[in-house]
C-alpha cells in the first residue's frame, strides 16, 4: 500500500471520525483501513489514533501527522491534474462545500460547472460555517458558498467573490391557493409582526438562525419557536402540513416556487441584507479545477442566474413568481 493512500485513509477517519464509515467511503474493508492506520504509526513510530471500544480521537502526533497529510494530498492533487489538463479540457477533483440556507444556489452551481467542464469530479458538501472555515483552512474543502462576513478577521488567508444578497421572508399556507405556484406578495411584514406566528426556525447553533434572532432583537422581539429542526427541508415541510409559518432566505424560498399552498412575504424592519459569496483559501496556484469554478463564481450570466433564484426571487425582464398584494 502506497503512503498517499495511507494518508488518504487517515484523513477519511479524521473527517468520519469513525473507522467503519471512513472504511466505506473509501471503498475498503474495516480491517484494511485499520491496518493501514498502524502501519502509519509503525512508519512514524507514534501512536497516531486514540482507540476506546470505538475511536476516539487523533493524539497530539496525529494532529500534527494529519496537517501534513492534508498537504501532501493536495499537492498530489494539483500535479495529477497539472499532468492530467490541458488547456480545453481540465480534468480533476474538487471539493465544494455550502451553508444549508444556500445549498439550492450551490447545487445550481456545481451542476452548471459540470456540465461546461465534463472532466472535472465534483463533491459537494452541506457543512456549518465553522466547518467550512477550517475546512478552507486544512484545504479538505477547495471553495465554499456561505456568509462572507464571517471571515472579516481571517482576510489575510481567504479570498471571497462576491454572489448575491441574501433577503428574507416569511413562508406560510396561503389562505386560498394561487393559480401558478408559491405567491409571493409585494407588500412587506415587520419582523415584529412575524414575531406573533408559531414559527418553525433552525436550531440556535445554526448562522442562519443568529442572524434570524438578531434581526427580531433589533425589532425588539424575542421568539420561542414553535419547532426547531437543523434541516432546511424540516423547515418547508412542517410548513406545508401543519399550522406553523417559517422565516427563510430567497433561495429556499425559490426551491418552493411550484407550490401554490404556500406564499412568501418579504420582511422589513429591520431590513436584514446578508452578503452571500465565494469563499477560498489564497493561494498562487490554484489547481484547473478551483481556476474553472472561480471563472464561473466570476461570470456574468452565472450571477444573473444566482441573483435571480436568491434574493428578490425575480428573473430579469419578468416575474418569476406569482406575486400579489396582501
Amino acid at each position: 500500500m502506497s503512503l498517499f493512500t495511507s494518508l488518504r485513509y487517515l484523513v477519511a477517519l479524521h473527517q468520519h471520525r469513525h473507522f467503519g464509515r471512513a472504511a466505506q467511503a473509501c471503498h475498503i474493508t474495516q480491517p484494511a483501513l485499520s491496518n493501514a492506520i498502524t502501519a502509519l504509526e509503525k512508519e512514524f513510530g507514534t501512536a497516531i489514533v486514540k482507540r476506546g471500544r470505538a475511536f476516539e480521537s487523533l493524539t497530539p502526533e496525529g494532529e500534527r501527522i494529519l496537517i501534513t497529510a492534508q498537504r501532501v494530498l493536495h499537492e498530489q492533487e494539483l500535479l495529477r491534474q497539472d499532468l492530467q489538463s490541458s488547456a480545453d479540457h481540465p480534468v480533476g477533483a474538487l471539493t465544494i462545500a455550502a451553508v444549508p440556507s444556500v445549498m439550492p444556489i450551490a447545487a445550481q452551481f456545481s451542476g452548471m460547472l459540470q456540465g461546461r467542464h465534463p472532466g472535472l469530479s465534483l463533491v459537494l458538501r452541506s457543512m456549518s460555517s465553522p466547518d467550512i472555515e477550517a475546512g478552507l483552512e486544512n484545504l479538505s474543502v477547495d471553495i465554499a458558498l456561505g456568509y462572507t462576513q464571517r471571515l472579516q478577521a481571517k482576510a489575510a488567508k481567504m479570498t471571497t467573490i462576491a454572489q448575491y444578497t441574501e433577503r428574507y421572508f416569511v413562508l406560510r399556507r396561503a389562505e386560498s391557493p394561487a393559480k401558478k405556484g408559491l405567491r409571493l406578495h409585494k407588500r412587506p411584514m415587520a419582523w415584529a409582526d412575524a414575531a406573533r406566528l408559531p414559527l418553525c426556525l433552525l436550531t440556535p447553533e445554526m448562522h442562519n438562525r443568529a442572524i434570524i434572532d438578531a434581526a427580531l432583537a433589533q425589532a425588539g422581539c424575542q421568539v420561542q419557536a414553535a419547532i426547531e429542526t437543523n434541516s432546511i427541508l424540516a423547515l418547508g415541510l412542517s410548513v406545508m402540513v401543519g399550522q406553523v409559518s417559517s422565516i427563510l432566505p430567497g433561495a429556499l424560498v425559490g426551491v418552493l416556487r411550484g407550490y401554490a399552498e404556500l406564499e412568501a412575504i418579504p420582511l422589513v424592519a429591520p431590513d436584514v441584507l446578508t452578503p452571500i459569496g465565494f469563499m477560498f483559501a489564497s493561494t498562487e496556484r490554484p489547481s484547473h479545477a478551483l481556476r474553472c469554478a472561480l471563472n464561473l463564481a466570476n461570470d456574468a450570466d452565472w450571477l444573473r442566474h444566482a441573483q435571480a433564484h436568491s434574493g428578490m426571487l425575480q428573473s430579469p425582464g419578468r416575474a418569476s413568481v406569482n406575486t400579489t398584494t396582501p
